[in-house]
This record gives C-alpha cells, sequence and structure tokens, in this order.
C-alpha cells in the first residue's frame, strides 16, 4: 500500500516536533545538571564551615554541639 503525500508530511511533522522536544528535554538536563552541581558545592562548603565550627572550642578541649555553641554566643543586647 503507497504511502500519500499527506501522510508522509504528518510524520515529518510528528518527528520534527519530536526532535525539538529531545532537544529541549536535553539543555533542560544540562541545566538542571549545573545547579544540582552547584548545590553540591555549597553544600559541601557549608558542611566544613560545620565542622570547623563544631571543633572550634573556647578552652579547645572538646568540640562543642551547635546549640552549646549558640548558647555560648548570645548577642550584643543581653
Amino acid at each position: 500500500m503507497p504511502m500519500n503525500d499527506e501522510k508522509l508530511r504528518q510524520i515529518e511533522t510528528t518527528l520534527a516536533h519530536q526532535d525539538l522536544q529531545i532537544q529541549d528535554l536535553s539543555e533542560m538536563v544540562t541545566r538542571q545538571w549545573k545547579e544540582i552541581e552547584f548545590l553540591k558545592r555549597q553544600i559541601d562548603q557549608a558542611q566544613e564551615k560545620l565542622s570547623a565550627f563544631e571543633a572550634a572550642t573556647p578552652d579547645g578541649t572538646k568540640p562543642l554541639s551547635v546549640s552549646e555553641a549558640a548558647a555560648l554566643e548570645k548577642p550584643p543586647h543581653y
């Protein structure tokens, strides 16, 4: 059964739309991957700062928990 011109145009149009969708999805994945990498770096930096903060103690003997350190650092109006 021969394919008519209208059916062929439909198939070509569908393929063109699918190609655009694939390109859009690929660009979206690339942007999201970059954002994930950026967020991972921020988390790593925050973890390093938190570790350094927990390791810092007033007398240098025992690491303070976050709540213990916060209790030692009262705002100036107290």
